[in-house]
């Protein structure tokens, strides 16, 4: 049932924010000619994926874990981006595909082996990834693998259509920050 959520709404958000993302390729093209950013993710049973994101970084920043990449990597229409959640609308293509749903654990990198390690111990990789979930919406991010582990594990066993919706809500009202960058020095 969830997926068929999935599906209608991502659809639904494309179709609807597609003005919206025209615009954002658009100033992202001219201040970088790069707007969009695409990153190698783990996704369900550890296949990996292709993550879809706007690109809200200089290019040429490292490819790590966002807690570890430094604030002054962002540039000034990402600071805005990601505040705003703007940068994650391309993430409708990944659950247009299947590879990610609106509520899951957030996709990690390969290198975040730590994590993937917890994943497993707690049955996390079983499920799709998500664009939002508890963790995220707690401010829980993948610096705490453990505790994100077993954040994501309860999440995973208390989801139902109304958490479904509920998680949807809170991040679109403004909870939830994701990973946090590196404070400039």
């Amino acid at each position: 049932m969830i997926r068929i959520f999935d599906f209608l709404i991502a659809l639904f958000g494309i179709i609807i924010l597609m003005p919206l993302m025209m615009v954002i390729f658009f100033i992202l093209y001219l201040e970088n000619k790069s707007p969009f950013f695409f990153q190698e993710r783990i996704g369900k049973n550890l296949k990996n994926f292709t993550l879809i994101k706007f690109r809200t970084m200089r290019k040429g920043t490292e490819n790590c874990a966002t807690h570890l990449v430094d604030a002054s990597r962002i540039t000034n229409l990402g600071s805005f981006l990601r505040r705003t959640k703007l940068d994650e609308i391309p993430q409708l293509l990944n659950v247009l595909k299947g590879e990610m749903s609106f509520v899951g654990p957030r996709p990690c990198l390969p290198i975040q082996t730590e994590l993937i390690k917890f994943r497993k111990e707690f049955n996390v990789h079983l499920s799709l990834p998500g664009i939002t979930g508890l963790a995220q919406v707690r401010g829980i991010d993948m610096s705490q693998p453990l505790l994100l582990a077993k954040t994501e594990h309860k999440m995973i066993q208390e989801l139902n259509l109304k958490n479904y919706f509920w998680f949807i809500f809170v991040t679109m009202i403004g909870s939830g920050f994701g990973d946090r960058v590196k404070k400039k020095n």
